[in-house]
């Protein structure tokens, strides 16, 4: 005889039961726990919305992503130049944990320190890529540097990788600390490296990067996922941030340019310990730039105006094409001509002029101190120590870059630098 309780058996009282059991301790995607929001955790992806992406250089959501299964989901209608998304926030160090699959055959992409200009059409210019692939299945020969998990065109990642097959999960790791980079995959450390050291800027310069000025020298940016012609599914992507560490750095060694870029045809060289500048047979505009970004700093440089002082200071400013430089100019100029002011290139023109009371601040033919303060959206410039401008602009708050010297056009410029030391914030 058969027991009946609320119109079930017993069997299904103990099968019932056991499915609650195992629901009770199946994982929980996308979610954090209460001991990773107290460690600062924070979830990119909620399993149900598209909340918080949007499209690479957009203010909307139209690339070829979905959510699907409590996964978000490229639906392979993507290519080389479109279908990214990137994330609202920006991420300067950090841990980034997520889980992936791809389809057999499959090619996407995690991409970090993303920065948008108008003209970037693609993030990867930019960013440096995890890359997301089927090695095994991949219809065309795939070097080291383009397999699973390397540092996309940079660094190749472990040989003894364990890799799940195509369309089964996989949990990996990036970590950014102060230019310390790994990767991981399943468990294991599969990429470790050093950001903006001599080898770095060596691999960025003689391989694919070669003509990208700015890729990879941003510190903080977008956190980008790609679409690259085939279905990826991603779930439980949490982040951390990590404390930036300042430091204190000489710009310039007295001996070399090393740690610098030279645009255009005008002359930059040192002799007698100096950094000197001079216009060339072109008369154009020449430009010494670092090859890495300095966001917030206080920096101090010791200028002398040999002949015609036409020269300045960028700052958060980088490389749009060929030698034209972009971001905002600290300048330095013969007198009566806003030495210690901000001039922005290529858009705005004057934000500060400096008072007319003030011109006889600058020491023709002398040696000046140029000291210069950038904090957020506030720029605060010296001259000989005098105060000269206390600025607060919402567009440069945004921006991130270089800090470049300037010759202008028209020729006939000299001026010697030196003390160029630059404290990190």
């Amino acid at each position: 005889m058969k027991i009946f309780w609320n119109n079930l058996t017993v069997s299904s009282v103990y099968t019932l039961t056991a499915v609650i059991i195992f629901s009770s301790c199946a994982p929980q995607h996308n979610t954090l726990t209460e001991a990773e929001k107290a460690a600062g955790w924070e979830l990119l992806f909620d399993g149900q919305t598209l909340n918080g992406w949007r499209d690479y250089n957009g203010t909307g959501l139209t690339a070829p992503w979905t959510v699907e299964d409590g996964t978000l989901t490229a639906l392979g209608k993507g290519d080389d130049s479109n279908g990214y998304i990137v994330t609202e926030k920006q991420y300067e160090n950090f841990e980034f944990i997520f889980d992936w699959k791809i389809a057999e055959g499959g090619n996407s992409g995690v991409l970090y320190h993303v920065v948008e200009r108008p003209q970037y059409k693609v993030p990867y210019v930019t960013g440096p890529e995890f890359q997301i692939i089927d090695d095994v299945n991949f219809p065309e020969k795939l070097e080291d540097w383009q397999s699973a998990c390397a540092d996309y065109a940079m660094h190749v990642a472990d040989s003894a990788k364990k890799p799940k097959a195509a369309g089964q999960w996989n949990t990996s790791k990036i970590v950014f600390d102060n230019g310390h980079v790994e990767h991981w995959l399943n468990g294991e450390k599969v990429v470790e490296f050093e950001a903006w050291t001599d080898d770095w800027f060596a691999r960025k310069g003689s391989g694919k990067w070669e003509n990208a000025p700015e890729y990879g020298l941003a510190h903080k940016g977008l956190i980008s996922l790609q679409d690259h012609g085939d279905r990826s599914w991603y779930r439980n992507l949490k982040i951390r941030e990590l404390p930036r560490k300042p430091k204190e750095v000489s710009l310039f060694n007295g001996t070399d340019l090393t740690g610098w870029d030279v645009y255009g045809t005008e002359k930059w060289y040192v002799e007698d310990g100096l950094l000197i500048c001079e216009s060339g047979p072109d008369k154009g505009y020449g430009y010494l730039a670092t090859r890495e970004y300095y966001d917030d700093f206080e920096l101090t440089a010791d200028f002398k105006q040999d002949a015609n002082g036409n020269s300045g200071i960028f700052f958060r400013s980088y490389v749009s094409e060929g030698v034209r430089v972009s971001g905002w100019q600290v300048e330095v100029a013969p007198p009566n001509n806003d030495s210690g002011g901000i001039y922005e290139s290529y858009g705005r023109g004057w934000l500060v002029q400096i008072p007319d009371e003030k011109e006889n601040v600058l020491k023709m033919g002398e040696w000046n101190t140029m000291r210069i303060a950038v904090k957020d959206d506030q720029v605060t410039t010296w001259l000989n120590d005098v105060l000269m401008v206390d600025l607060k602009d919402e567009k440069i708050g945004k921006a991130q870059g270089r800090i470049a010297l300037q010759i202008h056009d028209g020729g006939g410029i000299k001026v010697s630098w030196k003390n160029l030391k630059l404290k990190q914030l």
